[in-house]
């Protein structure tokens, strides 16, 4: 089965190494773009002299830098259509530039009818705009947050909240100039596009582009440090392993976590993962919990249980390869989206294949999608070679998943969802007593709490979860039967309380405190 989860010490760098990988799916990048750009950054780190803390500081920037940005995917891909197709255009022209904003204003509506587009235009005019202002601060505050859980020290959560500033102040959220960004900001910050330069063109170009941009969006003096040693910073970029010079080369002593911490800080990753799409608001850690017990109810050993709830932890790790555009789609899949949809459990598998102490989650959550007939995916893998934590895994996140809604259908009753997983027994899908397993641990869960946190009430928790998922306030209306107006003085009142100013940030104080319904008592 592998590692013991008990019994092995995590490093902290692992976790945050393999969720790069899954970032680099969600900017349409070759894996391994942010643990090379973490190479470069370090090598500059060390040219310019810094110091061990400062370069500390500037390794777990790096590999953070752009975490929060698939946190509106649903709104990136409302206003933009493809949210991975939109990234993946953002080192082509200079940040915040006039030909970035045209890149931008040319993908509004894309891969939509003529008309939907001229209507996505005029509602971007209105309104888009001003929630696109946002977005990239968002993301910053975002990064942050995720930084402030996993017990990272107050320089990195500075460089992140700094991620996106300009040299000449034209950057976000803050418009610092110079040397007012923190160091490790502009150090990760110039890595990132001089990999981009240096692995599609060459050296030559990724110097050039550093000093294209010096003195605007780069700090000067790091632009020099390239142009004086490129030959040191790009070094055996390419003939060394990214994963082990990015793990072997952490500054200062490596923080390790106990199986407590890392399945904290997984369930804080996982959290993040699940801002992806409003449907799956508080989905990994509700699989986690209720795939463990399952095994519980299976009589497997201990350790067996906790390598399920991780798996179940990091079983959506992969959907950050995926565009919104298919997750959020209200109707059928195409055969070529089907396929896209069929890859994200082995990108989850690929993500985590490196890390010792983490593979075997990694494979047990890659196969969260086969079905014992063989119909399921990615390996379409059947009977015996689907273990009982494998089984368990599948069938709890099948049920969770029905409890949820989803683009193209409402939230199943447990009543529904319990009769689909007994059609799936009858069918040779699911194996019939760990459907049984689940069902009785899904008896003996706590329903979640509904009100209290930051002082909401229990209709403004109601507002919070409708919210979280993306409903307009309209649509909030009609479901709890109250006025709009009603609803936005709801909305400004939970955003108030919760320190909130986007969907996403509302979801996560969702999911941290507990408040999505996972429709199971």
């Amino acid at each position: 089965m592998g590692v013991d989860p008990e019994s092995e010490r995590v490093r902290l760098a692992e976790l945050v190494a393999a969720l790069s990988l899954g970032i680099d799916l969600g900017f349409g990048q070759p894996m391994e773009h942010v643990l090379r750009q973490c190479r470069i950054a370090l090598r500059i780190a060390e040219i310019a002299g810094l110091d061990e803390q400062a370069r500390s500081a500037i390794y777990y920037s790096a590999l953070l830098v752009n975490v929060g940005c698939h946190s509106d995917a649903h709104e990136q891909a409302y206003w933009f259509g493809d949210d991975i197709a939109l990234k993946a255009v953002k080192y082509d022209a200079e940040p915040f530039s006039a030909a970035d904003v045209l890149a931008m204003l040319q993908m509004l509506g894309s891969g939509s009818t003529p008309l939907h587009r001229l209507r996505i235009g005029l509602d971007f005019l209105l309104s888009g705009r001003k929630e696109l202002d946002g977005m990239i601060a968002g993301h910053a505050r975002m990064a942050r947050s995720l930084g402030e859980e996993l017990g990272l020290p107050d320089e990195v959560l500075e460089a992140l909240i700094a991620s996106y500033e300009r040299w000449d102040g034209r950057g976000v959220p803050d418009g610092l100039v110079g040397v007012a960004i923190p160091m490790a900001s502009r150090v990760a910050h110039l890595a990132e596009f001089l990999e981009v330069a240096y692995r599609t063109d060459g050296v030559e170009a990724a110097v050039a582009l550093g000093r294209r941009r010096c003195g605007t969006q780069f700090d000067p003096a790091l632009v020099e440090i390239v142009e004086s040693d490129a030959e040191k910073v790009f070094q055996q970029l390419d003939e060394l392993d990214s994963w082990d010079a990015v793990i072997d080369g952490e500054p200062g002593l490596a923080r390790t976590l106990s199986a407590e911490e890392c399945d904290g800080a997984l369930a804080a990753i996982a959290r993040f993962v699940d801002l992806k799409s409003p449907s799956t608001l508080g989905h990994s850690e509700a699989v986690a919990t209720l795939a463990a017990a399952a095994t519980a109810e299976l009589g497997l050993p201990i350790a067996e249980q906790r390598l399920v709830g991780r798996a179940g932890l990091v079983a959506g790790f992969g959907r950050l390869g995926v565009s919104n555009a298919i997750w959020d789609k209200p109707g059928p899949l195409s055969a070529a989206e089907w396929e896209r949809v069929r890859l994200y459990p082995h990108y989850t598998d690929r993500m985590l294949h490196r890390s010792r102490a983490l593979a075997a989650a990694g494979r047990l959550a890659g196969q969260v999608r086969e079905r014992l007939d063989g119909s399921g995916y990615p390996g379409g893998l059947s009977g015996p070679a689907l273990s009982l934590p494998s089984r368990a895994l599948a069938t709890a996140e099948a049920f969770q998943s029905k409890l949820e809604p989803r683009s193209y259908r409402p939230a199943s009753s447990i009543a529904e969802a319990t009769r689909a997983l007994r059609d799936d027994v009858r069918a040779g899908r699911l194996d019939g007593d760990v459907v049984d397993a689940v069902l009785r641990a899904a008896g003996q869960r706590v329903g979640r709490r509904r009100a209290g946190p930051a002082g909401l009430t229990s209709r403004e928790v109601e507002v919070l979860q409708h919210l979280a998922r993306g409903l307009s306030n309209k649509d909030i209306a009609r479901d709890l039967g109250i006025s709009p107006k009603t609803v936005g003085n709801h909305v400004e009142h939970v955003y108030t309380k919760i320190g909130a100013d986007s969907r996403a940030a509302a979801g996560l104080f969702a999911m941290r405190h507990g408040l999505l319904p996972a429709g199971i008592g």
